[in-house]
């Protein structure tokens, strides 16, 4: 292979958002091609690299950065399976971003520096992917996290959008921390930081602290992969622009955490403590995020939910000890999500809110956009896990990998023993999965009914200005809600780079887990291992689905029998509600989360209170120390030095009085201390 190929896949979008930052401000006009043609020559590239690589092959290539008196640090690549296949997909979503965010941010005036780091972001997973140095691979990993804090801030003007990207740096860097401790010590015990050097010393058990390792590794991957408990970042996240949600949950930053430990499993295959930690990370995160899912009024904000939810299950397939599994559920969830977002952006565009109780309440939503509304509709049912679409197999792969694990069959598939999993994590991620896929269905559901098929938005508006109906006591005007600056007019129709990406997201929603698992190439990418599901996996996960997804239905006609006689009107024909917050006269007309969680509703749509808990715990006390500090500094450290300085000036004038000029005056002061010293010394 010739290297030049790998080596250009993450310097072409690094090299077009340096030439986007340095004309765009001067000569806006190329900043569009500059945004996506380095993107979509990497894609290309990362597919023409997978291709000559081949299964089962590995290239592995290091040059020397700079001695450093330990363990070297090298630049260079390791290639396998995992990272070709990783690759295409930040490939395929980062340019279907790219050509959709022309559209959507296309009266921006911010737009240049917008693009540049999406192609730096992206140029950042491509070095995670690629590196084959765990020193290197953090820089990388950094650079996503500082481009995740511009671009959720893009409106920084917005208050949400501030407070989002500060909270999503600081909840990140709050992983980064022990993670780069993790880093040093396993570059220490395996004495390289080169990536192959460290699985071989992790198969010849020469990690001398595995356990200690990968707990510090685990917190960094829970920060940037959102999971318990740092999960509570990416839901606030969504006040950045609807894009960027589809790049950070799709194919990159949340990405990357599950990445590293694919990667460096036979490391966490060496304790077992560790995985049953990162098992309770994973089912806790899938059982609560669901339930929050459930509640949430905002679209963008029940897709968050249901990512965090999704990394859970790739979470706890490695706590199962089956990275296939992992993998293949990362690359399709990857593409359905991103399918997902970028439908909500259309939807968001044509509806002017990201409330779905207002979209209830418009007439004909789903007939104005026919391309999201079936593109959703497929996404969300990849996202359910129904057969034969993509998220099935993979859904279906992570619950036969947790069935083996309990029975003490670990699917390692060669990476280390089957012994080495723990069959109480086989057994906490077969339960909670179970449970999550039964709740995935029912706010899927949920989403689709209340947005698109609530009674309101099937009969025709009455005249501008006629009265409202009662609005329901139960309703809570102070729902979590991240709305974006509206940027679009929602009179006009969505434009074809707006539309095309979705169809082209629905091919391998639809077609990857069929083609990846019926012909065997995908397996044989990855570690050889069979990814078919077993029969009763298949059919117990697919029946929790159907019910998750029936159960939603009949809450949802319940609630809608029980509001018909006194529901609100619906809203006049091209009326767009108020976009500064989860509007109070905007009711959800038939509401089934309400019925299903019960007396949970409240506590799930405000995430349990875990910010809360976190306010009252950390940033508070932090906040009052920072104030004590600053209070100390200021009357007790200031106080000394200006006190230093009134002395040294009282000091001077003192000194200054005895300066006369006076002749006399300085010979008899001369004289009274010559006849001193003689007295003294005469005595």
């Amino acid at each position: 292979m010739n290297l030049a190929l790998p080596v250009l896949v993450p310097a072409l979008p690094a090299l077009g958002a340096a030439a986007t930052l340095a004309t765009g401000r001067k000569a806006p006009g190329p900043a569009r091609p500059l945004a996506v043609v380095p993107v979509a020559v990497s894609a290309v590239l990362a597919l023409v690299v997978a291709l000559q690589l081949g299964t089962g092959q590995v290239l592995d290539t290091a040059t020397r950065l700079t001695p450093t008196g330990g363990p070297e640090i090298a630049l260079g690549f390791f290639l396998d399976g995992y990272s070709s296949l990783i690759s295409v997909l930040v490939g395929v979503v980062a340019t279907c971003v790219q050509v959709y965010s022309t559209a959507y941010l296309k009266d921006d005036p911010r737009y240049p520096s917008y693009a540049a780091l999406v192609s730096l972001f992206t140029a950042a997973m491509f070095l995670v992917v690629y590196s084959g140095d765990l020193i290197v691979l953090l820089v990388g990993w950094e650079v996503m996290g500082i481009c995740s804090y511009f671009l959720i801030g893009h409106h920084w003007e917005t208050a949400d959008a501030r407070s989002a990207s500060l909270k999503a740096f600081l909840v990140t860097k709050l992983g980064d921390v022990p993670f780069l401790f993790g880093l040093f010590l396993l570059g220490a015990d395996a004495g390289s930081f080169r990536i192959p050097d460290v699985l071989a010393a992790a198969t010849d058990g020469r990690i001398g602290h595995p356990t200690l390792v990968a707990l510090l590794l685990l917190a960094g991957v829970a920060g940037k992969s959102a999971q318990f408990p740092l999960h509570t970042w990416l839901p606030d996240a969504m006040a950045g622009p609807t894009p960027v949600s589809a790049l950070i949950h799709a194919a990159t930053m949340v990405a990357a955490g599950i990445y590293l430990v694919a990667r460096l499993l036979p490391v966490f295959l060496l304790s077992g403590a560790a995985l049953v930690v990162l098992a309770v990370m994973a089912a806790v995160t899938m059982i609560g995020s669901a339930l929050c899912a459930l509640a949430q009024d905002d679209l963008k904000r029940v897709l968050a939910y249901s990512t965090v939810g999704q990394l859970g299950y790739m979470a706890g397939a490695l706590a199962s000890g089956d990275r296939e599994a992992s993998v293949f559920h990362l690359v399709s969830h990857g593409a359905f999500k991103a399918l997902l977002f970028l439908a909500a952006g259309v939807v968001i565009h044509a509806a002017h809110t990201n409330s779905i109780s207002a979209m209830s309440r418009m007439p004909g939503l789903r007939r104005r956009v026919p391309d999201a509304y079936w593109t959703m509709g497929i996404g969300l049912v990849a996202l359910i896990g129904l057969p034969p679409f993509s998220g099935f197999f993979s859904k279906e792969a992570v619950l036969t990998a947790a069935e083996h694990a309990a029975n003490g069959e670990a699917l390692t598939n060669g990476v280390g023993p089957a012994s080495a999993v723990p069959q109480a994590a086989g057994w906490i991620v077969l339960i909670s999965a179970a449970l999550t896929a039964l709740l995935t269905a029912a706010y899927a559901a949920r989403l689709f009914l209340v947005a698109f098929h609530s009674p309101a938005a099937g009969v025709a508006g009455p005249a501008v200005g006629a009265a409202a109906g009662p609005e329901p006591l139960d309703h809570e005007a102070d729902a979590p809600y991240s709305p974006e600056v509206d940027e679009a007019d929602p009179a006009t129709a969505e434009p074809p780079a707006m539309r095309w990406p979705l169809w082209v997201l629905a091919i391998p929603t639809m077609g990857f887990g069929v083609v990846g698992v019926r012909s065997d190439w995908l397996p044989a990418l990855l570690d050889g291992g069979s990814l078919r599901p077993s029969g009763v996996t298949a059919v117990t996960g697919t029946a929790l689905a159907v019910v998750g997804a029936l159960l939603a239905y009949g809450a949802w006609r319940s609630a809608t029998a029980r509001l018909g006689a006194g529901r609100p009107a619906p809203a006049a024909p091209g009326r767009v509600p108020e976009q500064a917050g989860a509007p109070a006269a905007e009711v959800i007309v038939a509401d089934p989360g309400r019925t299903l969680l019960g007396p949970l509703f409240g506590p799930a749509r405000h995430g349990f209170g875990v910010d809360r808990l976190y306010s009252a715990l950390f940033v508070r006390p932090v906040a009052a120390a920072a104030q004590l500090v600053r209070f100390l500094d200021r009357e007790v450290v200031e106080t000394y030095v200006r006190g230093s300085g009134v002395g040294a000036n009282l000091l001077g004038r003192a000194v200054r009085l005895a300066q006369t000029g006076n002749v006399q005056t300085y010979l008899s002061a001369l004289l009274a201390g010559v006849v001193l010293l003689a007295v003294l010394v005469a005595v």
